[in-house]
């Protein structure tokens, strides 16, 4: 059930404890802002001298007020936060922002304390957020609680860091973008990331969200909310590049990282991720302009041949395609530019521009209308000709008239046809450039940038929508982690395995060859990597290879159990890795990719949250680097990716029923033209 912020966000009155005259202090910047709108509702100071702060009369206690506060911002000495926080209950606070510092940062007994006032402010009916908060601040209600003005506008900022905040209000002033809130996280006590994300969904001041975050605590909520939020989301984290801590014992924890599991879990819900602030904000700046597409075949148009070709380049190291324009739409373009003009793609005005402006319209309208064009990437000099200084053309010449003539009409055509339209200028602050700008068509300087942005103006082909699938109600746990117990557990699920039988010497062996034919396959258990111990022997013609490679192995490896399995057909299937961890902060995580024994040195392998949906897990494969093999080359037939789709997802539901699995691991999972055999199976236990 969501939490009710309003305390938090609007509240009726608001108390400072810790005001103060001294400019060193955090409580004299916070009482500072909390008076820029006294007028909306009472602002009280509180200081244990009494007197006066900022001129204002200061109350020695928030008991001295006389009167009930709503909101209190605490910013005291650690030895006196709790008695604070205490008090700011009984004077029937129902919200309360900490920026004291001193708990769970500081180690084990601060987390206690921490955790025993969190657990006061929740019985008592009210919020915390924090402690270790920089503070919160919302303009749709003139509430300022933080050291630093933030410029009004729709973007609510989530963030560990307040620094950052004041980075993304630098960078966020060329693109007229703003905030219509900011909360510090601090510590996330009581109120949590997944709280805030709720509710600025529900805010109608919030058009999109911002969130730095370093500790995700559950992170899969983050993902749900995210996911349902109706509203764009924009993670920028840290630490991503770290491999999990936990010692992996399968090919799964080898090849998973921190930095895969959050990209997962971003992508499921469709939250944009970011590495940078100047990311960040060029995200943001895109997606404020709506008219988000499908499709990512991309038309770069330009006025000169270098930047088109490097615009190009950045597109497709984005992620975009830029194909080869069929003839229909190439004929368009030559009806309305001139003779040298390039039309294939990138297409080049090739001086015309400098010529007649209108030529800028003409062929971003033209790009625009056709249909093997999802998105147009326009690059170079436009700008220049109404720039007020450097420009070709100089301001107020014709030139610089006809300029911004185009930039109305490219206006124009986009609302007739709206398909993402993204543009990188030399002169991004030009006349032109800002009508642009101004009727949402994201412009930028560097040519990275716009491809960007127009990655996050574009989505993939298909109809699978964003989403975290709920996890299954858990399962009985598993009682035999072992290689037959964990196949047993599987085969019920329905995933389908060669014959198999679990032996332990000679004559159980001989016994376990008379129940199904050749070839044979002798495999010692128990065993991490088998292929590298040499405890795997493939294609045994007969009972009597068996034996003999029984006892070559035993007297090798010494194994206390070997499994006798069926040999499967090879020759015409595609051998992949289905795995699944548990995450601490995002539950079940399923890997998918090529499979065999060269998986970690391939590693090609596709993340998403578990349980996986089949559409999903097809469209991962899809993805793969190799996924040509699994449609078939060099004579080799295609493989039936939609059973392997759905034996994925029913590993990946028997995993997240099972939290007590730390790792499951099928590899490989043998992909033929008329079917799925899972070869190998392996689970170790939380």
């Amino acid at each position: 059930m969501a939490r009710d912020l309003t305390a938090l966000f609007d509240p009726a009155s608001v108390a400072v404890v810790g005001a103060s005259d001294d400019p060193a202090k955090y409580g004299h910047a916070v009482a500072a802002q909390a008076l820029r709108a006294p007028g909306r509702r009472p602002v009280h100071l509180v200081n244990r001298r009494g007197g006066t702060v900022l001129g204002r009369p200061a109350a020695p206690s928030l008991s001295a007020i006389g009167e009930a506060v709503d909101l209190a911002v605490i910013s005291v000495p650690a030895g006196g936060f709790e008695a604070a926080v205490d008090e700011a209950l009984s004077c029937g606070a129902r919200a309360i922002v900490a920026i004291t510092a001193g708990f769970a940062e500081t180690g084990a007994a601060g987390l206690a304390r921490q955790q025993s006032i969190a657990d006061r402010v929740r019985e008592a009916g009210a919020v915390l957020v924090g402690p270790n908060c920089l503070g919160i601040a919302d303009n749709t209600t003139e509430l300022y609680l933080a050291s630093d003005t933030f410029t009004p506008g729709g973007i609510a900022l989530l963030s560990q860091s307040g620094n950052l905040a004041l980075e993304l209000q630098l960078r966020f002033a060329p693109h007229a973008l703003g905030f219509s809130r900011f909360v510090s996280l601090g510590n996330q006590s009581d109120v949590t990331l997944v709280d805030l994300v709720e509710d600025c969904a529900r805010h109608d001041g919030t058009s999109a969200l911002a969130v730095y975050a370093e500790d995700f605590g559950d992170g899969r909520a983050f993902a749900r909310a995210a996911a349902t939020a109706g509203k764009p989301v924009v993670l920028l984290t840290a630490g991503r590049g770290r491999a999990s801590a936990r010692s992996a014992q399968s090919h799964t924890g080898a090849l998973t990282t921190s930095a895969d599991v959050v990209a997962a879990a971003c992508r499921d819900a469709g939250v944009e991720l970011v590495a940078t602030p100047r990311e960040m904000t060029v995200v943001l700046a895109a997606l404020r302009s709506g008219g988000r597409g499908s499709g990512r075949r991309t038309a770069v148009f330009t006025d000169g041949g270098g930047h088109g070709v490097i615009a190009a380049d950045a597109a497709e190291s984005a992620g975009l395609d830029v194909p080869e324009l069929g003839e229909k739409a190439q004929s368009r373009l030559r009806s309305v530019l001139w003779e040298q003009s390039a039309v294939g793609n990138p297409v080049d005005l090739a001086g015309m521009g400098e010529q007649d402006p209108r030529s800028y319209a003409e062929a971003v309208g033209s790009l625009l209308d056709a249909d093997e064009v999802d998105a147009v990437l326009m690059t170079g000099y436009f700008g220049g000709y109404s720039a007020s200084e450097g420009g070709l053309g100089g301001g107020g010449t014709a030139l610089a008239e006809g300029e911004i003539r185009a930039a109305r009409d490219i206006v124009l055509r986009r609302v007739e046809r709206p398909k993402p339209l993204v543009v990188q200028s030399m002169y991004p602050q030009a006349p032109s450039c800002r009508i642009l700008a101004d009727a949402g068509v994201p412009v930028f300087s560097a040519t990275e940038d716009a491809a960007r942005a127009l990655t996050a103006l574009t989505v993939g082909e298909g109809p699978e929508p964003h989403g975290v699938h709920p996890l299954p109600a858990p399962a009985a746990p598993l009682e035999d982690p072992g290689y037959h117990g964990v196949r047993a557990l599987l085969t019920a699920a329905g995933v389908p395995f060669p014959a198999a039988r679990e032996i332990t010497g000679e004559a159980e062996l001989i016994a376990a060859a008379g129940e199904f034919d050749g070839p044979y396959v002798l495999k010692a258990l128990h065993l991490l990597h088998k292929s590298d111990a040499g405890g795997v022997v493939l294609r045994l013609p007969d009972r009597a290879a068996l034996l003999a490679a029984y006892r070559e192995m035993h007297a090798r490896l010494g194994a206390a159990a070997y499994s006798v399995e069926a040999m499967a057909d090879l020759s015409d299937g595609v051998e992949l890795i289905v795995g699944v961890n548990q995450d601490p902060r995002f539950g079940p995580v399923a890997m998918v990719g090529l499979g065999g024994v060269l998986t970690e040195t391939l590693h090609d392998v596709a993340f998403s949250l578990a349980p996986v949906p089949a559409p999903r897990a097809e469209r991962l494969l899809r993805g793969l680097r190799t996924a040509g093999l699994l449609a078939g080359v060099r004579g080799r037939p295609a493989v039936d990716m939609t059973a392997a789709a759905e034996v994925i997802a029913l590993i990946t539901e028997v995993a997240a029923a099972h939290p007590e699995i730390a790792e499951l691991e099928i590899n490989p999972l043998l992909v033929r033209p008329s079917g799925v055999l899972a070869l190998d199976a392996r689970a170790v236990l939380a």
